[in-house]
């Protein structure tokens, strides 16, 4: 079995980079990193040189990162996936250093997400150089799609050492690689993507100024503020530019005795089974999967051939600021609670 020991970044492509990189810095509040490489935007949000890569280019999801022990876990998780009849590609020494680890590999998922593991991803020392007070502590978990969750927990927990800590029906699940309730979440959806990318923030109170401060800012609030009862997180979902969808949340559960966890399901036709709060839920637009022959254009250089498929992936060339695929179309932005959508079963959970 391959350990993950931590989430690594989402790497996401943008038909518009200044666009995108002024929205995630001075909206939500990240780090912009020195630039080092033309086109990329890295942006930070805690002890990782980058949580957050965008790249100029067609607009989709080009994939998500997670880290192991280190080189000799990397080989062995590399040739675990090739027995298991996995395509896996070894990066190259350009790829690498555009997201700051040593080494990593790619593969896909059952379904077509594009996933990465890699081996000494880099730290930084310095405090974060926040844009401005939104109060983030971390990159808290990322979420994923998929057409058959139940499918996803059994790849996820047959090839790594991904847990269930809770169901949402057929809706959702949500899964820990350490103590923290769910660091990677597989949400329904007809095709792969990111459904949203979460930052942990300090208090409750910096959820409510970030919700004033969003509003104030003309940004769409997809939902909340309200709280989860699976993670017991207070959450806030928002819309940025081409479709990605961003969270804050705070209050996160932690499971500190696997032994005596049980999961448990619930009902997503049930409410208070996403928000505990009873407020309007939804299901929070996703962006694509780009396929890897377009998610390859903007590399530093192409990944060693491989075999791998994903043919359900979408190209990625839905225009900035609007839902995927297999997601609800976003409403325009409101001042608040009321007026919103009305509900769509199978809301994200955090």
């Amino acid at each position: 079995m391959i350990k993950l020991t931590d989430i690594a970044y989402v790497r996401s492509g943008v038909a518009d980079l200044d666009a995108a990189t002024r929205f995630a810095a001075e909206i939500v509040g990240l780090e912009l990193a020195a630039p080092t490489e033309a086109g990329v935007s890295h942006l930070r949000a805690d002890h990782r040189h980058h949580c957050l890569a965008l790249v100029e280019g067609p607009s989709g999801v080009i994939s998500s990162g997670f880290t192991v022990a280190g080189s000799g876990a990397l080989a062995a998780a590399e040739t675990e996936l090739e027995r298991s009849g996995i395509a896996v590609r070894r990066g190259s020494a350009a790829q690498a250093r555009s997201r700051r680890a040593r080494e990593f590999i790619a593969f896909d998922d059952p379904f077509g997400n594009r996933i990465e593991l890699v081996s000494q991803q880099e730290s930084t020392s310095r405090p974060v150089a926040f844009t401005r007070p939104a109060g983030i502590t971390e990159f808290g978990h990322l979420c994923l799609d998929a057409p058959d969750v139940h499918e996803a927990h059994r790849f996820w927990s047959t090839h790594f050492n991904a847990r269930v800590s809770d169901w949402i029906g057929d809706s959702a699940c949500l899964m820990r690689i350490d103590p923290v309730h769910h660091k990677l979440a597989v949400f329904r959806g007809d095709e792969p993507g990111v459904c949203h990318m979460n930052f942990q923030v300090a208090c409750i109170d910096d959820v409510f100024r970030n919700w004033n401060f969003l509003i104030e800012h003309g940004a769409e609030i997809e939902m909340g503020p309200g709280r989860h009862p699976q993670s017991t997180a207070i959450f806030l979902y928002f819309l940025g530019p081409e479709g990605f969808t961003y969270e804050y949340s705070f209050g996160v559960r932690r499971i500190e005795d696997d032994a005596a966890w049980v999961p448990r399901t619930f009902d997503p036709n049930e409410a208070g089974s996403i928000d505990m709060w009873l407020g309007p839920v939804r299901r929070v637009s996703s962006q694509a999967q780009l396929r890897p022959d377009a998610a390859a254009r903007r590399e530093p250089g192409r990944a060693q051939p491989g075999t791998a498929q994903s043919g359900t992936a979408q190209p990625g060339t839905a225009q900035p600021g609007t839902a995927q695929p297999g997601t609800a179309q976003p409403g325009t932005a409101q001042p608040g609670r009321a007026g919103r959508k009305p509900a769509r079963i199978g809301g994200p959970a955090s």
